[in-house]
């Protein structure tokens, strides 16, 4: 079974933001992301992943834990979580408590997703040396761990220190509400399977992902923590239309547009009639390797039996059991609305698939 989520960038303006902001046109924004999202639970979305950035022009989702618990007032089915939080920005102890909150607020419909963040302008903006990052981020996910599986614990780290301490409320799902990691690396992969969290990647080919989900794999049996296919996500910008060629069109405007964001990256090519892409063959990722790569799989474009057939491939060459698809910012209100109620049709198939 693939499993189909929703990851939300929250791309507000749909292709345009206007200058200055506009606190009114912000507010429009909100409630029809709100409308749009609480509209994918009758298609048969499994759930939300929503981002979180910071000090970022047009992305309007620094607290993405608040779209959580606006968006479960409003569903009743749909998972929701973060993809992931920026721990090292927080005081561990306060995510652990707004997470098991959470888990109340959305009847046990918590998904945990931790980060380390887009770059250093996140960290330099707020005054956290990089150098500080990867042990913060360890730190932190240790400390959620522990305030959420344990009535009291103690913890004298190197950032924080407790003794005897307890949070209030305790979370619905228990021991613990599923964890997920998210990043581009065999490391953050291996500190993933090795704590027993699921892993997600994106921005990068599938013949790239896939030594890093086998590593995942191979890591997680040696620690004997869970290694099957629903351990593992891949997130890729989809847009489905009627026909092909228009969803292709839009796909292409898409990942250009991406491609010059992020810079250097090679750009997706998307023909009307091009055949549904095998993965390309790349070097196998090092361990120190995080750049992101937009290549010829990170669009994936078409009607919707084309996609369909697209993100099946994609899942089972690399073992992946969870699909989170994202919309481009590039996309008109319109088309998003329409691209979302394609789904319908392609849905079933995602979770009739078979991947090992």
């Amino acid at each position: 079974m693939i499993r189909p989520w929703i990851f939300e960038f929250f791309n507000p303006w749909h292709g345009g933001a206007p200058e200055p902001f506009d606190a009114g046109r912000c507010a429009r924004e909100y409630q029809w992301y709100l409308e749009l999202w609480a509209s994918a639970e009758p298609l048969g979305f499994e759930g939300i992943f929503f981002s979180e950035h910071h000090f970022f022009p047009g992305r309007f989702s620094p607290s993405p834990n608040l779209l959580i618990a606006a968006t479960a007032m409003r569903t009743r089915t749909l998972r929701l979580g973060v993809m992931g939080q920026v721990l090292p920005l927080y005081e561990p102890w306060r995510v652990a408590e707004e997470c098991a909150m959470l888990d109340q607020l959305s009847g046990g419909r918590l998904e945990i997703g931790f980060s380390s963040g887009i770059g250093p302008r996140e960290y330099q903006q707020v005054g956290i040396a990089a150098e500080e990052v990867k042990p913060r981020f360890a730190e932190a996910m240790e400390i959620i761990r522990l305030a959420l599986s344990q009535e009291r614990f103690t913890h004298h780290g190197r950032f924080w220190k407790f003794t005897d301490l307890a949070i209030s409320p305790r979370a619905l799902q228990q021991p613990l509400p599923p964890r997920w990691i998210t990043g581009l690396s065999m490391e953050t992969a291996a500190q993933a399977a090795s704590a027993g969290l699921r892993f997600c990647t994106g921005f990068m080919e599938t013949a790239q992902a896939a030594p890093i989900f086998a590593h995942y794999r191979e890591v997680a049996r040696a620690a004997g923590q869970p290694a099957s296919a629903d351990q593992l996500g891949l997130r890729r910008q989809v847009i489905i239309a009627d026909d092909d060629a228009e969803a292709r069109a839009i796909g292409a405007e898409a990942t250009a547009r991406m491609r010059r964001m992020m810079g250097g990256a090679r750009v997706a090519s998307i023909a009307p009639d091009a055949p549904t892409p095998a993965p390309t063959p790349t070097p196998t990722p090092t361990p120190a390797h995080r750049g992101p790569v937009i290549g010829d799989d990170e669009t994936i474009a078409g009607s919707p039996d084309s996609v369909a057939e697209q993100l099946i491939a994609q899942c089972r060459a690399i073992g992946a059991g969870h699909l989170l698809a994202y919309a481009p910012g590039t996309i008109s209100a319109e088309q998003m609305q329409r691209s979302q109620q394609l789904w319908r049709s392609v849905i079933p198939r995602l979770r009739a698939a078979q991947v090992d």
